[in-house]
């Protein structure tokens, strides 16, 4: 096997292996054709290197021997996710459309399985699109199931069972991570977000188990395509994590929606019976439903990788352990993405690609920035934020914090009738003027937000904001007119709020 040869240095932290004289068939084999990998591979092969990836084969319910090219954000989660988002939203739309002059006299038929078969038909045409980026740049695609077999040896699975392999100068691991289930007894009865995105049948009642992105935006979905929902979670409010007025604001959007909300609530016991799946809670109230969601996290996927072989280090949960710069404790083998559990967001996976490239190849070593990464909950109304929560802002700031907030009926539901307020919230650092956080729950919520989101890489201060010319009529406008702060706040002190 051939050494690690001569090492570069960088910033005490980093050491990338030349290759010394060693031949190798590739300079890069990417093991994970997803979001992270395809533009790790397609960066690397543009600085000239010769790069090859694998990748399972295609379909949209993953398994640990099926995947496809484009991953899970294209082909079982964020593109499918948004295009039933947007389909659910239509359903509420058509009833506010009644006070827009819009006469809707006969009854509105909801297809889901047209949506569904458009759905798929956009995946696949995705699936090709990611293939042609990859073959356009010059990477060789392998289907079949990647395994790393030394520091600078790959060993590919191919779909007939037979395995060839393949030496490269460095190996990066870009595989994701896959839904899990909790061990509770009839689980087998549930489903995940891969399965509820391929459903043949739309539910008529739906349970939904958990707190995060996937089970508010599933529980959405299916409310606003017409199911009576119930979505049961440990925490007193959803998505844990998130500034907690936000999270008070969308668990009232989905209660009046008509979600039934179960806060502080899990399931003990899943039972198939003739009306449906008997689902017992916590508390032993029984509900029954056609489908149960699993939306109780994810896992990465690092157990068929055979990582051991190489010496590579994995954290307790299975996630790659790697430095500032995407690089394992074995200097050959980088990971990024999921399989790493840094911040499990698809652009940020796209980030990390690209400095893995521009650092091994382009000859400009450049570490991810985590700092000020916008993300949005695809719930309905969506929320967004950029920046630090009002909880985290106090335990990381040193002084007051000055919080602004704005809460209004849009100008499209003071004609619909609908009874939805949205909320904007700016944390300002009292001492320096700067925005530390921004945060929106309202119809459009992420679309302003990326533009926030520039603002506050750009370090803005309040003052900015409040010079800036607002667009008028819009909601957007709202973040550069709050004028008058809501409450201040001492850095360790308890924030107030009037929800």
């Amino acid at each position: 096997m051939a050494s690690l040869g001569r090492k570069m240095k960088v910033d005490g932290v980093l050491e990338i292996p030349d290759g010394g004289d060693a031949h190798y068939d590739y300079d890069l084999f990417v093991i994970g054709a997803g979001s992270g990998g395809v533009r790790a591979a397609r960066f690397s092969a543009q600085f000239g290197a010769k790069v090859g990836i694998c990748e399972l084969p295609f379909h949209p319910i993953s398994s640990e021997t099926i995947g496809g090219v484009g991953g899970t954000c294209v082909i079982r989660g964020c593109v499918p996710k948004k295009i039933l988002v947007y389909g659910a939203s239509y359903g509420p739309e058509l009833e506010d459309a009644r006070n827009y002059g819009w006469e809707i006299n006969e009854n509105v038929n909801f297809n889901w399985k047209k949506l569904l078969q458009k759905k798929t038909e956009e995946i696949v045409r995705l699936n090709g699109i990611y293939k042609r980026l990859l073959s356009n740049a010059g990477v060789k695609l392998f289907e079949g199931e990647g395994r790393v077999v030394s520091p600078h040896e790959v060993e590919v699975i191919q779909l007939d069972g037979t395995k060839i392999c393949y030496s490269a100068k460095h190996i990066l691991i870009a595989t994701g991570g896959r839904a899990q289930r909790p061990a509770i007894p009839g689980q087998e009865l549930a489903i995940t977000s891969d399965e509820a995105l391929s459903l043949e049948e739309l539910p008529k009642r739906a349970v939904v188990l958990g707190g995060g992105y996937i089970a508010v935006e599933f529980a959405s979905i299916w409310r606003g395509m017409g199911a009576t929902v119930d979505l049961l979670f440990r925490k007193e409010l959803p998505l844990r994590g998130f500034d907690d007025e936000m999270r008070a604001v969308v668990a009232r959007n989905l209660e009046g929606r008509g979600i039934h909300m179960h806060p502080q609530t899990s399931i003990s016991e899943l039972v198939k019976t003739d009306e449906g799946i008997k689902v017992r809670t916590s508390h032993g109230e029984e509900l029954i439903a056609d489908v149960v969601l699993f939306a109780t996290g994810r896992a990465p996927n690092s157990k068929r990788l055979n990582l051991e072989a190489a010496g590579v280090e994995l954290d307790q949960i299975g996630a790659i352990k790697v430095n500032e710069y995407s690089q394992t404790n074995v200097p050959s083998i980088w990971a990024i993405g999921d399989v790493t559990n840094r911040v499990n967001l698809t652009p940020v996976a796209l980030m990390e690609g690209s400095c893995f490239a521009k650092t091994v190849f382009g000859g400009k070593p450049e570490k991810p920035d985590y700092d000020n990464i916008p993300c949005a909950v695809f719930c309905i109304p969506p929320l967004s934020v950029v920046g630090l929560s009002e909880e985290q802002a106090k335990e990381q700031a040193n002084g007051e914090l000055q919080v602004f907030t704005s809460t209004f009926n849009p100008m499209k539901n003071t004609i619909s009738g609908r009874q939805e307020k949205s909320i904007m919230k700016l944390i300002v650092e009292a001492e320096t003027d700067k925005v530390l956080g921004a945060a929106m729950c309202g119809p459009d919520a992420p679309e302003i937000m990326q533009g926030i989101a520039i603002a506050l890489k750009c370090g803005a201060t309040k003052a900015q904001f409040d010079s800036t010319v607002g667009i008028h009529p819009s909601a957007a406008e709202e973040f550069v007119t709050m004028r008058s702060e809501t409450r201040r706040v001492p850095a360790a002190g308890k924030p107030k709020t009037n929800l």
